[in-house]
């Protein structure tokens, strides 16, 4: 079983920037995917970015242009860098790992998940 632990959640306020971090127990080199899934208070999970074995990323569109969602294979670690926070942001975030190498952003394991809190 894969472990997912999030870090870097936080309060921002509007226009600011926060980076989570995810640390995979093994090796996210062997991971077909890896990505981020968000949940609002009271609305249902989302996916928010994620990357693939080959490099492909993927965005929901609310993000684009603001998310960026990286890899560190030496480090067994997947950011997701948020810039110009919205508080529409606001939610759980949480780190995911996919075993499928065509639908890299599905989450087959999950993390626990770190708030993040963007204030206006």
């Amino acid at each position: 079983q894969v472990q997912l632990v999030e870090s870097g959640g936080g309060s921002a306020q509007a226009g600011e920037s926060l980076k989570l971090a995810c640390a995979a127990s093994e090796s996210i080199a062997r991971i077909n995917g890896m990505g981020w899934y968000r949940q609002p208070p009271g609305k249902q999970r989302e996916l928010v970015a994620a990357v693939g074995n080959l490099g492909t990323t993927k965005y929901v569109d609310s993000v684009k242009g603001r998310f960026t969602i990286s890899r560190d294979n030496a480090k067994n670690t997947v950011y997701l860098q948020m810039n110009s926070l919205k508080p529409e942001d606001t939610a759980v975030y949480y780190c995911t790992a996919s075993s499928s190498r065509i639908m890299y952003w599905r989450g087959d394991y999950w993390g626990q998940g770190t708030q993040v809190t963007v204030s206006s």
